[in-house]
């Protein structure tokens, strides 16, 4: 079985790094929940609900060069996504978490109004 590595995004690390210093009940709940979600993810990558390849927003294929894009709805409308892709070695799979994000900015990204 490949081993699978969760990596945040220098954007997805810094909304972590903030939740992790708050104080607020609904921030920590995320927090919580991404962890749960994290783990999950490692358990089976394809966890997550598949985004439409047409419906990738163009600046995460640009910038990161995707193929595939999962969501996965965290506490208080927030989402998060996530890429696979190979790892270094053929042993492992790297789950390449591109963003954590209210609704509103979700909504942005994709074009939803």
């Amino acid at each position: 079985m490949k081993e699978i590595k969760v990596i945040l995004s220098p954007e997805a690390e810094e909304i972590f790094k903030y939740l992790q210093k708050t104080d607020s009940k609904i921030e920590k709940s995320i927090l919580a929940a991404i962890k749960r979600k994290t783990e999950l993810i490692k358990a089976n990558p394809h966890y997550g609900n598949p985004i439409s390849k047409r419906l990738i927003p163009k600046n995460y294929k640009e910038q990161y060069g995707i193929t595939n894009l999962f969501r996965v709805e965290l506490p208080n409308f927030w989402r998060m996504l996530y890429s696979l892709v190979d790892g270094e070695t053929k042993i492992e799979i790297i789950a390449f978490i591109l963003d954590i994000s209210d609704h509103r900015t979700y909504n942005k990204r994709f074009g939803y109004r």
